[in-house]
């Protein structure tokens, strides 16, 4: 599920080009080093705030905000823009710890792909991502 919330970014004009970020539906706060930073920061804060919620618990997104209520209005030029985030891959990306899982394939088959130094487990993988549609 792709989700969109409003975010209010505020350059700083130092010399990291500091961007500090509101994210009011979520009543956090992140920053990054330059626009496209700010942003990849705030997708991530998003991400890390709903991971653990179920699609019927994430926030409403406000269609309205107000920059000159913004927590960071004194510290330099504010914006409003939208970030999305696809909450299916994110869970994805965080989830991709290594299973461990036995399988049984024939001796002479074993001995071959010894010989031809592959790693089982990369190839169990690729299989399953094609035959699973996700390459």
């Amino acid at each position: 599920m792709t989700m969109v919330y409003p975010v209010i970014i505020t350059q700083t004009n130092d010399e990291k080009n500091t961007c500090l970020v509101e994210i009011p539906d979520l009543n956090g706060m992140t920053e990054g080093y330059g626009m496209a930073d700010a942003i990849k920061m705030a997708r991530d804060y998003i991400g890390g705030c709903l991971y653990d919620k179920k699609e019927n618990e994430y926030p409403e997104a406000s269609s309205n905000l107000d920059l000159t209520k913004g927590r960071f209005a004194d510290a330099g030029k504010s914006i409003v823009t939208l970030v999305d985030i696809d909450m299916d891959v994110y869970k994805k990306k965080l989830n991709s710890r290594a299973v461990r899982k036995n399988v049984s394939i024939p001796a002479w088959l074993d001995q071959r792909a010894q010989e031809e130094h592959m790693n089982l487990s990369h190839v169990l993988q690729e299989a399953l991502m094609e035959k699973l549609n996700l390459a």
